[in-house]
């Protein structure tokens, strides 16, 4: 069981803005990898370069969107295929809006955890009961989604949700999950983590991002 995060570019001026003293990319890859997400694929427009060194030292792949493909299901569907052409073992993808950079390396952990018991689910996490992201997708349902490139990613979710996909939301305790790069890092509602805490992937993985991202949460609670 492999899940992947698939992280959605529109705005890449966003994307390398400060967050709490690193570009706002290169933390979420780090909470990405440090929760045990693998591949990490990011989504940027065409000819985005800019966005490069903030990531070229981390284990990421940068797809590409098409010229005058708007943002949105179909950017997600091209992130599926990078991930399983990387991973062929892919079994799921988060779909993670780059706004969304305070999302703690737990709740990456415990949606990772949780597919591996619901394989057909898509799963939402929530924090106080409002859902947010990053929203963990089967890979057995991306044709589906590919079938709506119209669709903005909540929209095509609720789409599959409304034809009979089952949606599990699971409450995390973390508000990375709704607040996002709007809101500065010191101003986050206290960090309240998943009523059973996960055991987190092995140490080898990457321990030394693991451990910077961790510290740095660490500094907020």
């Amino acid at each position: 069981m492999t899940v992947a995060a698939i992280v959605l570019v529109p705005d890449v001026e966003a994307a390398l803005s400060d967050a709490d003293g690193m570009p706002a990319i290169r933390r979420l890859c780090h909470s990405a990898w440090a929760g045990g997400a693998l591949p990490i694929v990011v989504v940027v427009p065409p000819e985005s370069s800019p966005l490069t060194p903030a990531i070229m030292d981390l284990p990421v792949v940068i797809a590409n969107a098409a010229a005058g493909v708007a943002p949105g299901i179909a950017w997600f569907a091209l992130g599926f295929r990078a991930a399983t052409t990387s991973v062929t073992e892919t079994s799921a993808g988060l779909m993670w809006p780059c706004r969304h950079v305070w999302v703690d390396p737990e709740t990456v952990t415990s949606l990772i955890e949780a597919h591996g018991g619901a394989s057909d689910q898509i799963l939402r996490p929530a924090f106080r009961g409002q859902p947010g992201f990053p929203i963990l997708v089967p890979a057995v349902l991306e044709s589906g989604l590919a079938a709506m490139p119209a669709l903005r990613g909540e929209e095509a979710v609720a789409a599959l949700v409304a034809d009979g996909v089952p949606l599990r939301v699971l409450e995390l305790g973390d508000p990375g999950i709704t607040h996002d790069i709007a809101t500065p890092r010191a101003d986050l509602p206290g960090y309240q983590g998943p009523p059973e805490p996960a055991t987190g992937p092995p140490p080898e993985w990457n321990a030394d991002l693991a451990a910077e991202v961790e510290r740095s949460a660490d500094s907020t609670r």
